[in-house]
């Protein structure tokens, strides 16, 4: 049972803590053990759900040591031997021991995940495979995908708003998934450090609750800082955001991009992912964020200058006080790790946890303005993006 004591001065990310020190370790054990042995793990979900999943596993690559020939893969990526699940089991049946089809859904409900599983049950039925398992963190321990995944592997259950009705006090509800999608990016992060540590189920959830203290004193100390007070003052501005970062940043990246999304649509603007598909140039006076834990990496920087060329305004989040990207910047968040190289950080899962409070900041300072979006809104953009 979790301890009530707050780690942070913004409600739900006492309830995000609450809710993952709430998971069952019974019920945890079997999907921890299924992704400790598995030697390929293919990740589902939709929407900041993915982003959240494939940040967390994104660590087993970044890991140099500690796994052995562990492999991750999505539907999206070239190398994915199929056009869907099903065409692709066969494939991954042939190279791989034991595979593990892991998804991430609040709801339940959503279609690509559930085709995933529909696709490889039928594919188990089919040739009575050995080999495959799945796994899944919901809210919803009856929805569809949680009776697919039940019956081929482990459900895991952790609370998201619950029954928290709609409200403007987004800094104690969240933006509708915020608290589902945080909780489990911690949950699954301290579940590969404890894999990597070759540590016992137990450790994970000491894991969380170590981890929870560091994240409530970084978000206290950023949420009323003069950067954030500058960062809000340039969103409530007629400005487009680009955001952007490299392999786990630029999930990181993602999953704020979603909710300023539906912020700065509403306020007649737009948010774009850096070298997107459809990314224009910036124009003067328009934000860059970019994620970089080295603060070096060469695409990053050129997109910095970029936007700087433009006369916009760059922040970096970093763990590198004097890395190039902080000298670079107008304004910087620094998030130091003491970490060995090729072992996984504990920065990304941060850096999502300081950013998450930003369209809460915005929210509340277009409330002082007058202007208070309605949930219903925002749930709106929310539907038709995803």
């Amino acid at each position: 049972m979790a301890n009530k004591c707050k780690v942070s001065c913004i409600g739900y990310v006492n309830r995000v803590r609450d809710n993952v020190l709430r998971v069952k370790k019974k019920g945890l054990a079997p999907l921890y053990e299924d992704l400790r042995a598995a030697d390929c793990v293919v990740c589902g979900g939709s929407g900041r759900s993915l982003y959240s999943l494939n940040a967390a596993m994104s660590q087993i690559a970044l890991s140099q040591v500690g796994w052995r020939n562990k492999v991750v893969i999505t539907p999206d990526d070239p190398g994915f031997p199929g056009k869907s699940m099903y065409d692709a089991a066969a494939d991954l049946d042939r190279r791989y021991k034991k595979i593990l089809l892991l998804m991430n859904s609040g709801s339940g409900y959503s279609d690509d995940p559930l085709v995933m599983a529909q696709d490889l049950a039928r594919y188990i039925d089919e040739t009575n495979s050995t080999k495959f398992s799945m796994g899944l963190l919901t809210s919803a321990s009856e929805s569809p995908l949680a009776q697919v995944a039940g019956k081929y592997g482990t459900v895991v259950t952790i609370k998201g708003r619950g029954k928290l009705k709609p409200s403007l006090d987004y800094s104690e509800t969240g933006m509708m998934g915020d608290i589902f999608e945080l909780g489990t990016l911690e949950l699954l992060c301290m579940m590969i450090e404890a894999i990597f540590r070759n540590l016992d189920v137990d450790e994970v959830f000491n894991l969380c609750e170590e981890e929870f203290d560091n994240i409530g004193t970084l978000i206290d100390a950023n949420f009323q800082s003069e950067t954030y007070t500058q960062l809000v003052d340039i969103l409530e501005k007629r400005t487009n955001v680009f955001l952007g970062g490299r392999g786990t940043a630029n999930e990181i990246a993602k999953m704020t991009g979603v909710r300023l999304f539906h912020m700065k649509t509403f306020l007649g603007d737009n948010v774009f992912m850096t070298r997107g598909v459809n990314t224009p140039h910036p124009r003067a006076g328009d934000l860059e964020i970019l994620l970089s834990y080295s603060g070096e990496s060469k695409p990053v920087l050129l997109w910095c200058d970029v936007l700087k060329k433009f006369n916009g305004t760059v922040l970096a989040i970093t763990g590198k006080e004097n890395s190039t990207l902080a000298k670079k910047s107008d304004l910087k968040i620094i998030i130091e790790e003491d970490v060995k190289p090729g072992t996984p950080r504990r920065f990304y899962t941060r850096a999502a946890f300081v950013l998450s409070p930003l369209p809460v900041r915005l929210v509340e300072r277009l409330g002082q303005r007058g202007l208070k979006p309605p949930e219903y809104i925002l749930s709106w953009y929310h539907s038709v993006t995803q």
